[in-house]
């Protein structure tokens, strides 16, 4: 992910996309949850440090390029290292025993995450919605006021690479990455053998293919689902995402992460919405004609 305000800090973009092609290797190439996030914490705190130097010896920093570094870059470097540090922790106090506990475990820990969002809720909405009016206050070095936030006990360890909020922004986006993990887990442990059975005999019936890519199918199909139009709103996701496995013969694999990508996005979130959108209004001038 390259954040295109930092003119002054072209190193630390590059060590950005490292740490996004080691992670990617990472996550396609180790089995084991509990290795796999012993191996992401030692890749994102080499990566934290080596951005904390260079910031630390940039001079002459404008206040948008110190807004965006500690409301973009750092975040999304310290999310990963928070998602990898929790990984490891909930991992290694996983239930060995019926499929019904670990379930039940792992919704435990997602109400956990949430409690988090709502307990930071003013902040989460402003952030999730892009606001900015208020960045200066959360993400300019020195801006920090106990009686509005009181939470903030990073700014004190260490506040030459902290403000008030780029913990608050890290975290929320590494409970997200958690609660795709976990609803992943929880899905395979509830849905294995039934989603191998019903594609088997739906795969002999169906002679259509998607042969776009998995994200714009992925997009289309939360945005069925967020428009309450199957079932009157109450499929859930994963029936969905199910059904159109089925019918169009194809995997699509972690479609949580893939959505979290989605949503991630700076700059057209809807961008298949969109372009189906066009390509609809075009067919509709064209036939007027």
């Amino acid at each position: 992910m390259v954040f295109p305000t930092l003119k002054k800090l072209k190193k630390i973009e590059k060590i950005i996309e490292e740490l996004d092609y080691n992670l990617d290797f990472l996550e396609k190439e180790t089995e084991g949850a509990i290795e796999k996030a012993e191996e992401g914490i030692r890749i994102t705190k080499r990566a934290l440090a080596q951005i904390k130097t260079l910031f630390l010896k940039s001079n002459d920093i404008s206040k948008n390029e110190e807004i965006s570094f500690f409301k973009n870059s750092k975040p999304y470097v310290f999310s990963k290292l928070i998602y990898y540090v929790k990984l490891f922790n909930i991992e290694s106090k996983r239930p060995r025993s019926s499929n019904k506990s670990q379930i039940k475990y792992f919704y435990n820990h997602i109400d956990k995450l949430q409690d988090y969002f709502n307990d930071n809720l003013e902040f989460y909405h402003y952030y999730r919605r892009g606001a900015q009016f208020l960045d200066e206050e959360y993400f300019i070095r020195g801006k920090i006021d106990l009686r509005l936030f009181p939470d903030s006990l990073s700014f004190f360890t260490d506040n030459k690479f902290s403000t008030s909020h780029d913990t608050t922004v890290a975290t929320i986006l590494a409970y997200d990455m958690l609660i795709v993990y976990l609803k992943r887990e929880i899905d395979m442990l509830e849905n294995k053998n039934t989603m191998e059975t019903n594609y088997g005999t739906f795969k002999n019936q169906s002679k259509l293919f998607w042969t776009g890519n998995k994200t714009d199918l992925i997009e289309l199909i939360y945005a069925l689902h967020s428009s309450g139009v199957i079932n009157s709103g109450t499929a859930d996701i994963k029936e969905l995402a199910t059904a159109f496995e089925q019918m169009f013969k194809i995997e699509l694999g972690d479609y949580y992460r893939t959505f979290l990508e989605i949503k991630s996005r700076k700059i057209n979130q809807t961008k298949f919405i969109d372009k189906i959108k066009l390509a609809l209004t075009n067919k509709i001038i064209e036939s007027d004609e």
